[in-house]
């Protein structure tokens, strides 16, 4: 076991565990910390605890002080000379007559370095443009060409949830997704109602898509004959939410019905393949997303 403290740092959803080195540290503490960028000031979201040193990326590195009043400062300081810093660079980049879109710049908390956040459309010769603002601050100066998900993860905004978007709230990493899933859940294609803020396929799109392939997998392809307890019929209609299948049956008395099976209590001829699951999209109800 590993006695170690939890620290979040700016733009980050993500805690990082450093060695305490005896110090007591409490949830929501400032702690000063040397990283891969620098001295970098951080806020502990786990305070002292113990852990598996299996769960450790070695090796663990030492806190260097809990945050003073004047380490305090000092990070308002920098937040104060950003908006200067970030003027600069705008006036810079057009003067080079460079297609950059600004987002962000930071101080690191020992303002040894200053970084800047950019997107752009392709790469951008930006080495110019680094030696000018190096000769105006006088700091180390890093540029970071970043994409529309990470944009959007440091500036925040609000989903069409009307929630904050996930990336700046609780995800750690992007993960993969895919319109697939979208075709799967049976929702609209439609880019306004599919996509987020940042003009990509919405991270959600993913929670609860292993729930949709393996009830999917289990329904009956469209136009198949299933057998229900009113007899054999063709399938017209699945609902993955409710697991009901809608069939057409013919009764005893010779009439034609629709009527709606829970999945349970009919017989699949065929469960789905993964091919049949890819052109899924027009064989599910879609469900108000309200």
């Amino acid at each position: 076991m590993a006695i170690i403290v939890g620290i979040k740092f700016k733009h980050s959803t993500k805690s990082y565990y450093f060695d305490p080195v005896g110090i007591e540290f409490k949830e929501g503490d400032g702690a000063i910390v040397e990283t891969a960028r620098g001295v970098e000031f951080g806020t502990v979201t786990i305070a002292n605890k113990d852990i598996d040193e299996k769960d450790i990326v070695q090796p663990l590195k030492p806190v260097i002080r809990k945050a003073t009043e004047k380490d305090l400062q000092q990070v308002k300081k920098n937040e104060e000379d950003k908006p200067y810093a970030m003027q600069v660079f705008i006036e810079k980049s057009q003067k080079l007559g460079l297609q950059m879109k600004l987002v962000d710049a930071e101080y690191t908390f020992d303002r040894h370095k200053l970084m800047f956040y950019f997107t752009a459309n392709g790469r951008v010769d930006f080495r110019e443009l680094v030696r000018e603002l190096a000769g105006v601050f006088k700091v180390r100066i890093e540029l970071r060409q970043i994409y529309e998900r990470d944009d959007i993860k440091m500036r925040g905004g609000l989903a069409p949830c009307g929630r904050p978007c996930c990336c700046t709230v609780h995800l750690h990493d992007f993960e993969k997704v895919t319109i697939k899933m979208a075709k799967l859940q049976g929702l609209s294609l439609n880019p306004t109602k599919i996509n987020g803020c940042c003009g990509r396929l919405m991270c959600c799109l993913k929670y609860e898509n292993d729930y949709y392939q393996e009830i999917y997998s289990q329904m009956p392809k469209l136009g198949s004959i299933v057998k229900t307890k009113d007899g054999k019929g063709i399938v017209e209609a699945n609902d993955i939410i409710r697991q009901t299948v809608t069939v057409k049956v013919e009764l005893p008395d010779g009439l034609i019905e629709r009527r709606s099976y829970k999945l349970s209590d009919i017989v699949v001829t065929k469960k789905q393949s993964e091919s049949e699951i890819e052109d899924c999209g027009d064989e599910i109800l879609e469900e108000d997303n309200a």
